[in-house]
């Protein structure tokens, strides 16, 4: 499934998830070091996506969900991939990439893709930890690396990967009025597949970028 076989901002709303939203008291630096450091008991939630790549050996990756702690309220910083992209080609997603061989562990790949990818570099990247694996329609098996990044940074896109760098409030995609649901009829007749969608201004984060925010979301809630 390397090229879309449907348009996911066609598709109607199916339904919203509706839960509340994260109390701003918890998108805080304090309490965002304390619920990496002693995370609680939660469930993360079931990814439908991965059903799209059955007898694939999921390969390796990584990418960072970086939490920018502006002075009026937390962001997080996305990107949009280059359109020419075999693989989510124009769509929104975190910095992030293929494990190389010379990566020491998932959070290395993340920094390094990162830097790589928009230019921001690890001394203002504070690693706070990871999420449960993310497994993706096109075979990827994804670590989700959480941080927080220090204003100041310069970014410099790779224009081969990135199409451009841009900011949400957190608040925004800790809120599940925001979160839709859109289901699409599998071509093959094997059934419907449901994703998630977050739109927001002229952006529309969806599918394995909204299910990972979908998991830090319920692990904030917990």
């Amino acid at each position: 499934m390397s090229k879309l076989i449907f348009d996911p901002e066609s598709l109607p709303v199916d339904s919203i998830a509706n839960e509340p939203a994260v109390v701003p008291e918890r998108l805080t630096p304090d309490f965002l070091r304390q619920r990496f450091s002693h995370p609680p008991v939660w469930t993360p939630e079931f990814n439908n996506e991965e059903l799209l790549a059955q007898n694939k050996v999921f390969r390796p990756a990584s990418v960072l969900i970086p939490i920018v702690m502006r002075s009026d309220e937390p962001t997080l910083l996305l990107t949009q991939r280059a359109a020419h992209l075999q693989h989510h080609g124009g769509q929104i997603s975190f910095p992030g990439g293929r494990v190389e061989s010379s990566d020491l562990s998932p959070v290395e790949t993340a920094l390094r893709e990162t830097e790589e990818e928009v230019g921001l570099h690890r001394r203002h990247v504070e690693v706070l930890g990871r999420l449960p694996d993310y497994r993706t329609g096109t075979g990827y098996e994804v670590s989700p690396v959480v941080s927080l990044v220090a204003p100041g940074f310069d970014v410099m896109t790779d224009p081969g990967e990135v199409a451009s760098v841009f900011e949400v409030p957190l608040s925004f995609l800790m809120d599940g009025r925001h979160h839709q649901r859109r289901v699409f009829q599998m071509p093959d007749g094997s059934g419907q597949r449901m994703f998630y969608a977050m739109p927001f201004d002229t952006y529309f984060i969806w599918g394995a970028t909204a299910g990972m925010l979908r998991n830090l979301f319920h692990f904030l809630r917990a």
